[in-house]
């Protein structure tokens, strides 16, 4: 049986909000895109690399797939990385997108609650999610993230898209794994204890 692992930079306060560039989401005025980059350095590329290679397939919210689909197609396919993004299923939920251009990239139905459960049961892999801070919450509220792997950036936005909303139910959370990065970024492994 597979898994569903989230994949995503926060800040120290949570925020998950335009992370790579200033116009990826300007949502609520956000003014403080790119946050990420400063931070980047070989053993968050490496991690990253190695979290998407490893990856059976990608479950992506139609921002974040709009955004992967307009780079990942056109980058360097002699990089392990990009070849297995490129060639890997993703699947994609949407209430507005009709055709997904990006090869291997199926879109969800009406009930995508349904359908990742079904997806990731039937998996013998890791299903990653990667950003998609809507979907997120809709994942986290019917509970059917397996685990949690968080580059924690050593910097507090003050506001901004956060990755646990404040109505959200606790839950219990057992840390498997933690290293920090040469440049501060501490990268925390997450999985729901055991019963």
């Amino acid at each position: 049986m597979g898994q569903l692992v989230v994949v995503n930079f926060v800040s120290l306060d949570g925020v998950m909000q335009s992370v790579l560039s200033a116009d990826e989401d300007r949502a609520g005025g956000f003014d403080q895109g790119g946050w990420v980059l400063p931070y980047v350095d070989e053993v968050v590329e490496r991690f990253m690399s190695e979290a998407t290679a490893g990856a059976g397939a990608l479950l992506l919210g139609r921002r974040t797939y709009e955004i992967f689909a307009a780079t990942w197609p056109y980058a360097d396919l002699s990089d392990p990385a990009v070849a297995a993004m490129n060639a890997m299923p993703k699947y994609v939920a949407s209430r507005t997108l009709k055709e997904l251009g990006w090869a291997n990239s199926v879109l969800l139905g009406a009930d995508p609650v349904e359908e990742i459960g079904r997806i990731t049961a039937a998996s013998g892999s890791e299903t990653v999610v990667l950003g998609s801070g809507e979907l997120l919450a809709t994942l986290i509220e019917h509970d059917l993230v397996d685990e949690y792997r968080l580059l924690v950036f050593p910097l507090v936005l003050g506001g901004g898209k956060r990755l646990f909303a404040d109505s959200g139910s606790p839950r219990r959370l057992a840390l498997t794994a933690t290293r920090a990065t040469p440049s501060g970024v501490l990268i925390n492994t997450y999985r729901r204890p055991e019963e």
